[in-house]
């Protein structure tokens, strides 16, 4: 059976809870493409989940370790983004780490290079636009994002797809990074923060799985922005 790698992160920021985690392992052991009567046909895929910690360097090694011991099809990384409104389906990770504030041990790399043999940018591999469209059809928030910001979450999504690049796993694993909003219980701590609730970000990752399993080219359709 195929396997669909979804990553979450630990809380970080004197925050007592990850959005993040708290939306993968609800999918932990969810199936796809399962056909009546044979469960563990050709096109099923299972969801495994696991918590990265928010911390430069650490976060990219156990990635790396999931990769090699897992083998999956599919990797979906999830971070929270305090204050984003929706769902953003990330288009693109950079190469560098600029962080506003220090990770979870303490490091606050400025203007340094995630990979120093690596290209500035890779883009996301998964279908994002199909993704945003299934995820809104549903009725959940969602557009595609040009930036996954600077701190360990966009270290994370570079990693992915630089070990995906240069690492000889499997060909044709695709990657890519979702962030998702505070939940209700933590915008009540951030007054005029916006946030959605948890079962609606489980249906946008599940949707998104969903659609990268089922898609291998993207829609043409509008999903930047003017600034």
């Amino acid at each position: 059976m195929r396997t669909v790698l979804l990553t979450g992160f630990e809380p970080f920021e004197s925050e007592p809870v990850n959005p993040s985690w708290e939306a993968v392992r609800a999918l932990d052991g969810e199936r796809f493409g399962s056909a009546p009567g044979d469960p563990d046909g050709p096109d099923a895929a299972i969801v495994v989940a696991r918590q990265l910690p928010c911390v430069f360097g650490a976060a990219n090694d156990a990635m790396a370790d999931l990769l090699d011991a897992l083998r999956p099809v599919l990797v979906i990384a999830v971070g929270q983004a305090g204050g984003r409104p929706e769902m953003s389906v990330e288009r693109v990770a950079i190469n560098v780490d600029d962080a506003r504030i220090a990770d979870n041990a303490g490091a606050q790399p400025v203007d340094v290079r995630i990979a120093e043999d690596g290209p500035a940018a890779y883009f996301a591999s998964l279908p994002i636009k199909a993704i945003v469209r299934d995820m809104r059809a549903a009725g959940v928030p969602a557009s595609v994002s040009q930036t996954a910001g600077t701190f360990v979450c966009n270290h994370v999504f570079y990693g992915l797809m630089h070990l995906l690049a240069t690492q000889g796993v499997p060909a044709g694993v695709r990657g890519g990074f979702i962030h998702i909003p505070y939940l209700p219980e933590q915008a009540a701590r951030h007054p005029g923060q916006p946030s959605l609730a948890l079962a609606t970000m489980i249906d946008g990752i599940r949707r998104a799985v969903a659609t990268a399993l089922a898609t291998t080219t993207d829609i043409c359709e509008q999903g930047g922005q003017t600034h």
